[in-house]
């Protein structure tokens, strides 16, 4: 059983980026632990409500053995230059653990330094492509794109390719 950590925006997360692939990690027996960027309820986009174990902040990243970035509108605002957030994708990622990042959240790993020479996707906005070519990913027009234990997927659509790519990479 993996320990997979969850991160949300605390506003504008995309609702079904982090229920669905939530349902299919728990499902296959790993445990789950939800932070935010912020203190209190979590709000989605579309008005999913939920209560966080912990804020980004309070992260160790050792006991985790995979990280996974919903996206959505809140993603730029609230994840992509939250520094303690790119640290602690870096760390689950420089210990061989699984980096999984969807929609406009694969910015995260771009800054962090993870997609460098890596094939990936993302939420296709002129602000997210040109942060992904910044960031060196071989960006891919794909629902999901895995290059070894990074996972990225470009949107909601994608949700379901995404819990289960997931999964398998932590088999």
């Amino acid at each position: 059983m993996a320990k997979v950590l969850i991160v949300v925006a605390e506003r504008g997360f995309r609702d079904e980026e982090y229920s669905v692939p939530r349902e299919i990690i728990e499902n296959a027996g790993h445990q789950v632990t939800l932070a935010s960027t912020g203190r209190g309820p979590a709000r989605g986009k579309l008005g999913l409500v939920i209560e966080p174990d912990m804020v980004v902040d309070e992260v160790d990243p050792q006991r985790y053995d995979a990280i996974v970035i919903p996206g959505g509108p809140g993603s730029p605002t609230y994840l992509w230059s939250n520094q303690k957030l790119q640290s602690v994708a870096k760390a689950i990622h420089d210990r061989g653990g699984v980096v999984a990042a969807i929609c406009l959240a694969p910015v995260v790993l771009a800054r962090a330094g993870i997609i460098r020479g890596r094939r990936c996707t993302v939420y296709p906005t002129p602000e997210s492509l040109s942060e992904m070519r910044k960031g060196g990913g071989i960006l891919e027009e794909l629902d999901v794109v895995v290059d070894g234990k990074v996972i990225t997927a470009n949107g909601p659509d994608a949700s379901y390719k995404f819990g289960e790519a997931i999964v398998k990479a932590l088999a």
